[in-house]
């Protein structure tokens, strides 16, 4: 029998994991739900410092260096050819013949102008990411905040549906239906519900999403391969949750996100193998509210 809780407090979620007792796959689903919904009871002291040292160690990677590293290159050639200074114009009419190669080239080095730009130039090209999407599948790696690694399959279709299927031996799936989030264990058949509003992945559900106006932007700034958005959102359940996006230094794909439940509890997820507009089948966004045509319905989708 399926069950149905609505819940408005996450603190439940210590029931579930209680339940699961000890799989850690199943505490991995957990951490992942207290990043969505944040956590009721007080943390330990330990844990939250945690999240603070990634930020610590963002500005070892910051925009300026980068740009600033080719330059030391020209000077010491412009130094070097000062004896020669009738050949330079002759060495560089020869390439002018080739500006296709240079355009050619130059089109992947966007990924260096973007990794230069301006803070709302990279806001907008991570919005028309993800406004640019109406679904998108792959495979995530989930890290929480103790190291623990769980992996799965995800898959997304636009607005407000999103799946998450976990690896053996967790029995659990995460369903969003494009109302509701309900969290499933497929071993003990029971399901617990969410407002869908109460998750910080805005950034994925929304059809049509501006960073800037729905979150709040914190900080945009360069990371190892990449670019990092920092957000928060305030309307989280539990308080303000802090969402990091990392994009690739093109900004063609994003990577991960972390998510920092508002009481300092933090999960990685990690993608590969994402897959951007391939069809995929509404059933997998079916939750079962136990209505009569809900049980019906899944009835049809377990027959297919």
């Amino acid at each position: 029998m399926t069950g149905r809780r609505h819940l408005l407090a996450a603190g439940s979620l210590l029931v579930l994991a209680a339940g699961l007792q000890p799989a850690p796959a199943s505490a991995q689903v957990s951490s992942f739900l207290d990043g969505l919904f944040g956590r009721k009871e007080q943390p330990a002291p330990a844990p939250a410092p945690e999240p603070e040292a990634p930020p610590a160690a963002s500005p070892a990677a910051p925009k300026k260096p980068a740009a600033q590293a080719p330059k030391p290159a020209k000077d010491a050639k412009a130094a070097s050819d000062k004896t020669a200074p009738a050949a330079k114009p002759a060495a560089k009419a020869a390439p002018s013949d080739t500006p296709a190669k240079v355009a050619a080239v130059g089109a992947p080095t966007a990924a260096s102008s973007m990794l230069d730009a301006e803070p709302a130039a990279v806001l907008a090209q991570a919005n028309a990411y993800f406004n640019g999407m109406t679904t998108l599948t792959g495979n995530f790696v989930q890290i929480a905040g103790d190291g623990r690694r769980i992996g799965g399959k995800l898959t997304l279709a636009k607005p407000g549906r999103l799946r998450f299927d976990y690896d053996q031996p967790s029995p659990m799936e995460v369903v969003a239906d494009g109302t509701s989030v309900a969290v499933k264990d497929r071993k003990l058949k029971t399901q617990d519900l969410y407002f869908i509003s109460q998750t910080p992945l805005k950034f994925l559900l929304r059809e049509k999403i501006d960073l800037a106006r729905d979150l709040t932007v914190s900080d945009v700034s360069n990371d190892p391969g990449g670019i990092r958005i920092s957000l928060e959102d305030r309307a989280t359940l539990g308080g303000t949750s802090k969402i990091q996006l990392f994009f690739d230094a093109e900004m063609k794909t994003l990577s991960q996100w972390r998510i920092t439940d508002p009481q300092g509890y933090q999960t990685t997820v990690q993608l590969s193998n994402l897959q951007k507009g391939k069809a995929v089948d509404a059933s997998q966004f079916f939750i079962n509210y136990g209505r009569t045509e809900d049980k019906a319905m899944e009835k049809q989708i377990k027959a297919q």
